[in-house]
């Protein structure tokens, strides 16, 4: 191909005992990024496979002509959203592909609708299968979007492309990114999905260990709890219904007094703890509000937003 784009391109890539696809999606993607682009590089980010994941990696950067490949060897298995954020944070490129799996289930021309959005003026843009999703991720995103303050839909993406303006924006609002994809979308810049036809795989070959299926559960939890208003909603109901219960106990202990004979101090007693339900209900409520605030300042906003500028005139 003469008309190679001049834009360079960086590929971050998540590895973890991926031996079986590993070799497939290596080959594809340097065949993508030397069809296409004059300066390229790969970055695979080893999240300390057990398998022989790394070797098969080193075996198809020699066929690699124009594209840089490296392989980052993180310490121990640190899941994949810390993993990516090493691998993102090297890599130059103008733009920049995030492949959360080395599995393929769409065409090598997906990659290149991706980057051709994106060279519309799209900060973010992601590619979601139109099946193929599990059900708990399904109903995850579900809870999400209903509990979130986001614009845009979360779907489960098989990669995305970001442009190096929201890769400095996301940078300068957050020392730590716990949750890529939710900080991308409240960044404020403009983000697209393509949503493509999913192709058959072997859903075998995409088993997950023990270790990975732990790290999916605990950070589906903080996710929602740092990026949605589940907790402070939840709280807010806990102490709606702590009030009725305290008028409800307050009504039925002045007319036990009043209309029976209860023992000495029963009324005092149901009272006392009637309001100290409640003032322990709204005080933590409170508390939640509050950390809900911090962590609006630290990871999702900054002291203000644009989508993009316009040069009117010279």
């Amino acid at each position: 191909m003469d008309n190679k784009e001049k834009n360079f391109v960086s590929a971050t890539v998540y590895l973890y005992n991926a031996q079986d696809e590993a070799e497939r999606f290596a080959r594809m993607l340097i065949k993508v990024f030397e069809d296409h682009f004059e300066h390229s590089e790969i970055i695979f980010v080893n999240d300390h496979s057990t398998d022989e994941s790394a070797d098969i990696i080193k075996k198809m950067s020699a066929s690699a002509k124009t594209t840089g490949v490296s392989l980052l060897h993180m310490s121990y298995y640190q899941g994949k959203e810390i993993a990516m954020n090493a691998g993102r944070d090297l890599a130059i490129g103008d733009f920049v592909f995030e492949f959360d799996s080395t599995m393929i289930d769409y065409s090598e021309a997906e990659i290149m609708n991706v980057y051709y959005k994106a060279l519309e003026g799209f900060d973010v843009v992601s590619a979601t299968p139109d099946g193929n999703i599990r059900k708990s991720s399904r109903i995850f995103y579900g809870i999400f979007d209903h509990f979130s303050d986001i614009p845009y839909r979360m779907s489960s993406e098989r990669f995305r492309i970001l442009s190096r303006r929201v890769i400095n924006r996301v940078m300068n609002m957050n020392n730590i990114i716990p949750y890529r994809k939710a900080v991308y979308s409240s960044s404020g810049l403009k983000t697209w999905n393509i949503v493509y036809k999913a192709e058959p795989f072997d859903k075998t070959k995409n088993n997950i260990g023990d270790a990975e299926k732990r790290y999916r559960r605990e950070l589906g939890i903080n996710v929602l709890l740092l990026f949605t208003t589940l907790g402070y909603r939840f709280s807010i109901s806990m102490t709606i219904m702590m009030i009725c219960v305290t008028f409800f106990m307050i009504l039925y202990s002045l007319g036990v007094y009043w209309l029976g004979s209860p023992v000495e101090g029963w009324t005092t007693t149901v009272l006392f703890f009637s309001f100290a339900f409640f003032g322990l209900f709204g005080l933590l409520t409170v508390i939640i509000k509050y950390l809900q605030i911090l962590v609006d300042l630290l990871y999702k906003r900054k002291q203000y937003s644009y989508e993009n500028l316009e040069k009117l005139t010279m």
